[in-house]
């Protein structure tokens, strides 16, 4: 079987859509799959091309058996809507021009953004293949849900497209069962047609491990109770309310430490500084392969997102991260997301944006709150990442074989 993946964030990329689309090819191809990924030059998030890499029309590597073509695009940092919009629309016109000259037996494309899955379905119909559509995010609603954007004409006209997208695709994949469900209640598309494969672990890379001594001592944190936050800062991370928040802790051993990049790393940083934060470390990010040392040192991981009806169906992949660590979980995040932590009993949630339920939920997470290793145990086991890249491969499979 001969598959061709359209994505726009690929390794070394070490975002969640990154991250899970190689590690899913990879198993495909140990599988015996053919895999091709169209992706562009890796510069997320702060839209600068890696070192190594050139935006150039067309180049090719093989990373793990997978055959990577990268295509020119127009670069901006992950800020700015027009900006991105162009970014997007680029990246989908390359993509579909790689791919009329790449054979293959289907074609997957992964939102968001979902201008990706225009080039998937332009792809299906002009190479007469069928093509599924990955959802990872319900797009553009989530635009809204940041407020970068209120529903206006540009809004309307993408959630025409958006359904266009979900009616015209062979099969669908959704990363939670609430997007699942949206898609079936709210956009009319027959269960049937849809198969849910969430986000996992990859137990080879996150797995307990002692402390970083090391990297305690260079940040002069060897006697804190650490809180991190590590990955995007971005509009729907609200990493300001934590900002604020931080400064009214009075437990003076908890230390809170962020590491990544984003849109609102800026403002972040300013407003740290604003309020004259001592319990408060920011760090840029680290190559993926040195995250594991930083989840190391931390004593309970956070997991935010703005306090938004949307976010209800969202399953952050820093959950399944921390817990493969064994790092208890500060969540705030309502929905799938939260009750998954509760019920696999791998950390405490609080409301979001509520300061006081967050002060209290740290106080408590501080003092009293423990967590049995058999929890860590048994998310691992429903979460196995490489589990669940062949449970879509089966999907894909029979989406095929079927067509």
């Amino acid at each position: 079987m001969k598959l061709l993946f359209l994505t726009d964030n690929f390794p070394p990329e070490f975002n969640a859509p990154a991250t899970r689309t190689y590690e899913h090819c990879r198993e495909w191809v140990k599988a015996g799959v053919e895999v091709t990924v169209i992706t562009c030059a890796p510069n997320f998030p702060e839209g600068k091309v890696f070192e190594g890499y050139t935006n150039k029309w067309r180049q090719t590597e093989i990373i793990d058996g997978i055959k990577v073509v990268r295509v020119w695009t127009y670069i901006a940092a992950n800020k700015g809507f027009l900006k991105r919009i162009v970014d997007f629309l680029s990246f989908m016109v390359m993509s579909f021009w790689a791919g009329l000259f790449i054979k293959t037996d289907l074609i997957v494309a992964t939102s968001p953004q979902f201008f990706t899955a225009i080039s998937g379905r332009w792809l299906a119909f002009w190479k007469r293949k069928r093509w599924v559509m990955e959802v990872r995010d319900i797009w553009p609603e989530s635009i809204r849900a940041v407020g970068a954007m209120d529903r206006n004409l540009i809004i309307r006209f993408f959630e025409f497209l958006e359904l266009r997208m979900y009616k015209s695709a062979w099969k669908i994949v959704t990363v939670t069962d609430s997007f699942k469900e949206q898609l079936i209640s709210e956009r009319g598309i027959s269960a049937n047609k849809i198969e849910v494969v969430k986000n996992g672990i990859n137990a080879d890379m996150f797995r307990p491990m002692s402390k970083n001594l090391a990297l305690l001592k260079e940040l002069q944190l060897e006697d804190k109770f650490i809180i991190g936050y590590i990955g995007t800062h971005g509009m729907a991370h609200k990493l300001d309310f934590i900002l604020n928040a931080a400064g009214k802790i009075e437990n003076k051993r908890v230390h809170f430490l962020f590491l990544g990049t984003g849109a609102e790393k800026e403002n972040l940083l300013k407003l740290k500084q604003k309020l004259r934060l001592a319990n408060v470390t920011m760090l840029p990010p680290v190559a993926k392969n040195r995250v594991k040392e930083y989840i190391s040192i931390l004593d309970v991981g956070l997991v935010n997102l703005k306090k938004s009806d949307t976010f209800k169906s969202v399953l952050p992949s820093k959950i399944f991260e921390l817990s493969g660590m064994h790092k208890p979980i500060l969540i705030g995040v309502e929905g799938e997301a939260q009750q998954l932590v509760e019920e696999y009993g791998v950390g405490l949630a609080f409301e979001p944006e509520n300061e006081q339920d967050f002060i209290t939920k740290v106080d408590s997470i501080v003092t009293k709150h423990t967590i049995a290793e058999s929890h860590y145990v048994k998310i691992l086991k429903d979460f196995d990442r490489n589990t669940l890249a062949v449970k879509m491969l089966r999907f894909l499979k029979d989406s095929n074989q079927n067509g």
